[in-house]
């Protein structure tokens, strides 16, 4: 336990004895991830793999220590279940992503399912009585590296998995369809895409996702914990293109160029002017151009440009902003492209909605963070997050961050065991509050 907190303030009457085990728990379980999935640098573990496979039944066998009752559902989604009194009643549910990016880290994922079974450990030693029942979820296939499909096992628990996507997308690496990788593990894709569903909203009375931030802003702010306001939206332009003219760089005179690369030069300033705006304003915006390039089998240091492509990623938890920043971006691409003498085509844009979280969920991780002594701040996520799927099919939904250093989805990933310990009785106290009510 962090030297500061004496017996008398520890959270709920916890004995040391029980954060420590449980937090050695969590350690333990984090070791046994990273080396069954070494892969340097860093770690792998696709989804529907071998290794996925292996990430499930290590949180198992920790889950069994307790008298949890395991299950999978056909789409290969884990349940590790503490039964409760009634168990007619809405479960409450924590739980989050076992899989990895290739040469990724170990936490981003597995830090919610690592620490939902270390908080129900607690409470189990604790000798609470459950009201309802507590599932500690293992989602599969999160990432979008491997299925080029957002949020794949969630939204195949819900039903929301087109049913042309099992057999269409496939896999980056093995290039073999997701019913196949499913089948291999012995799970039902042609029942799911025949309209099954394993999750009803009816049945939750809450999600909990607790999760690495996987940006800078607590580890810079000095918090170990943040209480998650909303996940954005995104617009996303995956095939803009400028087209002008290729032509000679010393012959062809300033006035005379169709020059694609100023003109999106331009065009990215303006996508900053407005960002600029917003920012003054207090708005919730964020943009990346993450691709801009001209074609290799066509460019030269002595070719004026024709071609530009390029891919803008727009996230907000205003969906109406979004779509205004969309008429605007196309109002400047019309006024640059006569500008430059170019045509800036953005595309079609692909839109996921933002997801809010439950103000409720949201006091209640608030309220026991402050009775806890941890330091914590309300703050948006701007990555995806299963939690979104949840929130979409109207369960009450919280997310609680951790602090971690060095970013994510990289093998330099990281988080100190002190912030699980902070974070462990903040969770631990939330779901008691609802298991019991």
């Amino acid at each position: 336990m962090p030297s500061s907190w004496h017996d008398e303030e520890l959270p709920m009457s916890m004995d040391n004895t029980i954060w420590q085990d449980a937090a050695a728990l969590g350690a333990r379980l984090f070791d046994e991830l990273r080396e069954m999935s070494l892969d340097p640098p860093g770690v792998t573990r696709p989804a529907f793999s071998r290794l996925e496979d292996e990430a499930h039944a290590i949180a198992a066998r920790a889950a069994r220590a307790i008298g949890m009752e395991i299950r999978h559902d056909r789409c290969g989604n884990q349940y590790m279940v503490w039964p409760g009194a009634d168990r007619s009643l809405p479960r409450v549910m924590v739980g989050s992503h076992m899989d990895s990016v290739a040469h990724g880290g170990n936490f981003d994922g597995a830090l919610g399912v690592v620490l939902g079974i270390a908080a129900a450990t607690a409470l189990h030693a604790r000798g609470v009585r459950p009201v309802r029942d507590l599932v500690v979820m293992a989602i599969r296939a999160e990432e979008l590296v491997w299925f080029p499909t957002p949020y794949c096992g969630s939204r195949m628990a819900f039903g929301l998995l087109p049913a042309d996507e099992y057999e269409k997308v496939r896999r980056s690496d093995t290039g073999r369809s997701l019913a196949e990788h499913m089948r291999d593990g012995g799970w039902d894709p042609d029942a799911l895409a025949a309209g099954a569903r394993e999750l009803d909203p009816a049945t939750l009375a809450a999600y909990i996702e607790p999760h690495i931030e996987q940006g800078p802003v607590l580890d810079a702010a000095g918090e170990a914990i943040g209480v998650v306001t909303g996940i954005r939206g995104n617009l996303r332009y995956r095939h803009g293109v400028i087209t002008g003219e290729w032509a000679h760089a010393g012959a062809v005179p300033r006035d005379h160029r169709h020059d694609a690369v100023r003109a999106g030069a331009a065009f990215v300033s303006e996508l900053e002017a407005i960002w600029d705006r917003y920012d003054a304003a207090g708005e919730d915006f964020v943009a990346t151009i993450g691709e801009f390039w001209t074609d290799p089998d066509m460019h030269g240091m002595t070719k004026v440009p024709g071609t530009v492509r390029f891919t803008i990623d727009m996230r907000s938890l205003d969906n109406d902003l979004l779509w205004r920043t969309d008429a605007m971006l196309r109002e400047a691409a019309a006024a640059i492209g006569a500008r430059y003498g170019v045509t800036v085509d953005l595309g079609e844009a692909t839109h996921a909605a933002s997801a809010l979280m439950d103000p409720a969920l949201m006091d209640r991780l608030a309220a026991e963070a402050e009775r806890c002594g941890v330091p914590y701040r309300r703050m948006a996520s701007g990555a995806g997050h299963d939690c979104a799927t949840f929130a979409g099919m109207g369960v009450p939904s919280a997310m609680l961050f951790l602090r971690n250093q060095n970013g994510s989805h990289n093998p330099d990933e990281a988080m100190r065991m002190e912030d699980f310990v902070a974070a462990l009785p903040v969770l631990a106290g939330t779901l008691e509050g609802l298991l019991t009510a």
